[in-house]
């Protein structure tokens, strides 16, 4: 083994370990764990290049088109950062200049908040340094399993340590000392946030499931169907499908109305998208999904309080709810800031000069992700990156469709029932200002284009 190929195995396993550390710092959703997450990704990136080129400038090359939509999107919100000419700044955006004189100012920023649209290019540059690694070091079916395998433990200890602690009454959460509900939040603060990763890594474990299955259509023997279990519980998937029942369990027990509706419509529409598009259909991949609508949604919902979640759904109206109100006062700065946007993070900033006086709770983010992206960033930078996640989506369809081998349907799975997931979920919250889910989608939105790899 060279030492090349040794620096490569090793960025692969801290980029798994990664993976794994990413939820446990309150969802990275603090200043000091999204500095870890933007140092590490950075330093293994680099480390990558310096001694592994040839696999980054591959995977640049084979995804040219993506990677060129990335830099677009990046470089969109660097504009609003960088100093620019007051008569520029004037001219584009007239409304910035209000109040400042040219005399004292010469140069400004388009971007309202200069400071939080910093933190939120930084942590855009990690996220795409994430998605980058994945393309680089996911280069074989193995590595596929592992990743997968990676994420899904990552979302049973999530779901192990939130339904504990909701089940052992504790009053404080064991590590960062939060005051713990009957909601489980796992070592997040938000359960909607904690609901989302939930989502993504069941997407994941079923995705495994899928790439560790071995795809035959044999007899329908009694020895062949015993041999196909003795199988299945001898092996690591037992424990994956243990894990996904845990997960389902923390899931509900989060009372996260969207994140449970995500979970059940993503998942009964992939499942469905597979069973329509496998070239192969397995006795195997049958049994999975039944055994996840019988086991998961009818016999284990039942039993950890699906029917509360559901009751939550029935008395949701428009008259208490106050999302849809923070919507309506958004709108205008939509209009105003429609193709540059305002600046990455700043509807921290800009939402209270326009709220609601009837609204007495403080909204940091809009509780929609496509009104707030499409206000901080524009419609421009906004549709680009929509388009970017759109290719991955088709190419896991596509991989649905046309692949035979498990990983690569896997991995397709995974990418396919994320992205539904993701798409439900933010249209009526911020899953994606969590840095530990915005980076895992990432990371699985890379699956999904690796799923048109043959290796």
């Amino acid at each position: 083994m060279t030492r090349y190929s040794k620096v490569e195995k090793s960025v692969f396993g801290l980029f798994l370990l990664l993976m794994l550390w990413l939820p446990i710092p309150l969802g990275s959703n603090r200043p000091w764990a999204w500095a870890i997450l933007e140092l590490t990704t950075f330093t293994l990136l680099i480390a990558l290049v310096i001694f592994y080129s040839a696999a980054v400038f591959k995977s640049i090359r084979e995804n040219r088109l993506v990677f060129i939509l990335a830099l677009l999107f990046i470089v969109a919100q660097a504009i609003t950062i960088f100093p620019l000419p007051y008569q520029l700044v004037e001219t584009l955006r007239p409304d910035r200049v209000l109040g400042v004189e040219q005399s004292v100012l010469p140069y400004l920023s388009m971007s309202f908040d200069v400071a939080q649209s910093k933190i939120a290019l930084l942590k855009t540059v990690a996220y795409f340094c994430l998605f980058l690694l994945t393309l680089s070091l996911v280069t074989s079916t193995k590595r596929i399993k592992l990743l997968l395998l990676t994420l899904s433990l990552a979302g049973i200890l999530q779901a192990t340590y939130g339904a504990f602690e909701v089940l052992l009454h504790t009053e404080e959460s064991l590590i960062f000392k939060y005051n713990v509900s009957n909601i489980a939040t796992g070592s997040f603060v938000y359960k909607n946030h904690y609901a989302n990763y939930l989502v993504l890594t069941l997407s994941a474990a079923l995705g495994y499931l899928i790439a560790s299955s071995k795809f035959k259509q044999g007899s329908n023997s009694k020895r062949e169907i015993l041999k196909y279990w003795l199988d299945f519980i001898l092996s690591k998937k037992a424990l994956v499908r243990i894990g996904i029942v845990i997960m389902v369990i923390a899931l509900i027990m989060s009372r996260s109305r969207m994140g449970n509706s995500a979970f059940f419509v993503a998942m009964t529409i992939t499942s469905l998208l597979g069973l329509l598009l496998f070239k192969r259909k397995s006795r195997s991949y049958v049994y999975l999904f039944i055994s996840l609508l019988v086991i998961d949604i009818l016999v284990v919902s039942s039993i950890f309080g699906l029917s509360e979640v559901k009751q939550r759904i029935e008395q949701t109206s428009m008259e208490k709810e106050t999302r849809d109100e923070v919507i309506d006062d958004t709108l205008p700065i939509l209009s105003q800031f429609m193709f540059i946007g305002s600046g990455g993070g700043t509807f921290y900033t800009l939402y209270p000069k326009v709220q609601n006086e009837k609204i007495q709770h403080f909204y940091d983010h809009a509780h929609n992700e496509y009104l707030q992206f499409a206000m901080e960033f524009g419609w421009l930078a906004s549709g680009i990156l929509m388009i970017l996640a759109l290719i991955c989506f088709a190419t896991s369809i596509n991989a649905l469709r046309k692949r035979e081998r498990q990983a690569y349907l896997g991995a397709a799975f995974t990418c396919t029932m994320a992205f539904i997931g993701m798409v439900m979920h933010s249209s009526v919250d911020f899953p994606l200002q969590a840095p530990a889910n915005a980076a895992t989608f990432m990371v699985i939105l890379g699956i999904g284009l690796k799923s048109r790899k043959v290796y």
